[in-house]
């Protein structure tokens, strides 16, 4: 299948979440791979310009269709990516989304360097399986197209990664598993801490119980989407929430080795509370069971309703009393962005395009907000 195509598919099924760049690579899911810089099918119209959309272009504009052209632009040179051109925007827009079933700008590839002597045969030959009609003094056309072919992989390369055996595949899990394990040891000495607080305070053990299985047992979850339209994603979180740095995802992916995370854990560093508390941030709600939606405490929204779909509470207004919301914008985005959120009990962080100082201060925010949320609960 070519990456046109099936970047089409993924995005009128809502699945461009999918689609990670692992170094020079896109993977769609698990089951394709192109390098980023693959020319599809899909030509510009430009007057001055006849090159055709590459496969990194195109993922980096249906992710960032919402910007306003000139802040497409803008970010599309801050990664050095190139990009799709005004006129174009709306008819590619309409193809990938599925308004548009085809477009006079796709133009099927030419089969390089095929001998032309090929465009001359007989087009009313009938070519059947194993047929060995002669071309050039006996070359059948099977074997001169197979004779330009480029074997890509095979059964034994499929199992093959640059500097990944499966050795160190064992040892990076057992790593993950050691913090898991540390940062959940980390966790129960958190709690025995502020037990301790509480009962210098005048409260009872059995109360003080009563108290934390409010909360839930294990350590509290911070949901984000998964979706790249979003400020915060699982691939920048990280960087955000400990270090007070807005690191694009775009970004983020370019400088990251490996596959997406499942998990990752986040403490508010720039603290001085020598107790701090661990949080896991996961972007998969659908893999959480009864237990952990009692360890969910956060969760930064879309703007969009669907994004609760099949979560297990009754509308918007149930899961925001019970789980503290954000939502993340910049702060000279227009109005209507977060015209529905507004309409919510979430919290609305702005954070400048340009200004990452001023991060910090939007991070230090949540942190607030979210230790606030966690006194309250365990009232």
């Amino acid at each position: 299948m070519d990456p046109l195509t099936l970047l089409r598919e993924y995005t009128i099924s809502n699945s461009l979440d999918r689609i990670v760049r692992v170094n020079d690579d896109f993977r769609f899911g698990s089951d394709y791979s192109f390098p980023a810089t693959i020319e599809t099918t899909y030509r510009s119209k430009h007057v001055q310009q006849t090159r055709r959309y590459t496969l990194e272009t195109l993922v980096h504009f249906i992710t960032n269709h919402h910007l306003k052209h000139t802040e497409y632009i803008q970010n599309a040179r801050a990664l050095r990516i190139p990009a799709v051109t005004l006129p174009d925007r709306k008819p590619l827009l309409d193809y990938l989304t599925g308004k548009v079933q085809s477009s006079d700008s796709i133009v099927p590839l030419d089969f390089p360097n095929i001998n032309p002597q090929i465009s001359n045969v007989d087009r009313s030959l009938q070519y059947e399986a194993g047929d060995s009609v002669g071309l050039d003094g006996g070359t059948s056309l099977i074997e001169l197209i197979r004779a330009k072919e480029r074997p890509i992989r095979d059964k034994e390369a499929m199992l093959v990664f640059k500097k990944r055996d499966f050795y160190s595949v064992l040892t990076s899990a057992l790593k993950r598993d050691e913090e898991r394990q540390r940062m959940e040891a980390l966790q129960r000495k958190d709690n025995i801490v502020a037990k301790n607080r509480i009962e210098s305070r005048g409260f009872g053990v059995g109360e003080e119980a009563t108290k934390m299985r409010k909360i839930g047992e294990g350590v509290p979850i911070i949901l984000v989407p998964s979706a790249f339209s979003t400020l915060i994603t699982i691939y920048n979180v990280k960087e955000f929430l400990e270090d007070g740095v807005f690191i694009p995802t775009d970004v983020k992916l370019k400088q990251m080795k490996g596959g997406k995370p499942d998990c990752v854990t986040v403490q508010k560093k720039f603290s001085r509370d020598r107790v701090v508390t661990a949080y896991e941030v996961r972007d998969k709600p659908s893999a959480l069971k009864s237990d952990d939606w009692d360890r969910v405490v956060a969760v930064f929204v879309l703007g969009k309703e669907w994004q609760f779909k099949d979560w297990p509470f009754k509308d918007h207004v149930e899961i925001f009393n019970k789980i503290l919301g954000f939502f993340m914008r910049f702060e000279d985005d227009s109005v209507e962005s977060a015209k529905v959120v507004k309409q919510w009990n979430v919290k609305i962080i702005s954070i400048s395009k340009n200004k990452r100082h001023q991060d910090r201060a939007a991070a230090l925010e949540v942190w607030d907000k979210l230790e606030e949320f966690m006194r309250s609960r365990s009232r």
